[in-house]
């Protein structure tokens, strides 16, 4: 089992998130991450970019399902196409006193996190960073009045001149 990174390109048009989707939760696969956005406006397109995880074999039968959906323009894995970026964002809300909120501040620099909200007993960080970064960080939050949280999920793009 191995986490892959696949981008999708479809017309952004009703129903086809939902087919996609479809394709995942139809055949038992997982979705760890799931991200959607309007990329293109002159050619109406979205880019969805789904983490899962599964065998080669797996990961090979979603990449075929998906490129034979026929709003779909292009598949790529990323984890596999070549050198790729990916980050993630979170807010997290820290409720705490004393020395656990001098504490949060510390640990918040030196995630460079930024605060984007303060009142006298709580913290709203905003973090970027790769998954395991973004993991650590609400971790370490977690024994310091880790309130509330609200993830983007993973967005990844390939590095250089190729593009999806």
């Amino acid at each position: 089992m191995r986490s892959h990174t696949i981008a999708v390109l479809v017309d952004n048009e009703a129903g086809v998130l939902a087919r996609v989707i479809g394709l995942f939760s139809g055949r038992g696969y997982n979705i760890d991450s799931l991200t959607v956005a309007k990329v293109e406006d002159s050619r109406n397109l979205s880019r969805i970019t789904v983490v899962t995880s599964g065998t080669a074999m797996v990961i090979e039968q979603i990449k075929a399902q998906l490129d034979r959906l026929v709003p779909i323009h292009k598949v790529a894995d990323l984890t596999v196409d070549g050198p790729s970026l990916e980050r993630e964002l979170a807010l997290v809300k820290v409720v705490s006193t004393g020395d656990k909120r001098v504490e949060a501040l510390r640990l918040a620099d030196a995630f460079r996190a930024r605060v984007l909200d303060s009142t006298a007993q709580s913290f709203v960080f905003e973090v970027t960073g790769s998954t395991s970064k973004i993991d650590a960080f609400i971790d370490l939050m977690r024994g310091l009045g880790l309130a509330e949280l609200s993830r983007t999920g993973v967005v990844a793009i390939q590095r250089g001149t190729g593009s999806l």
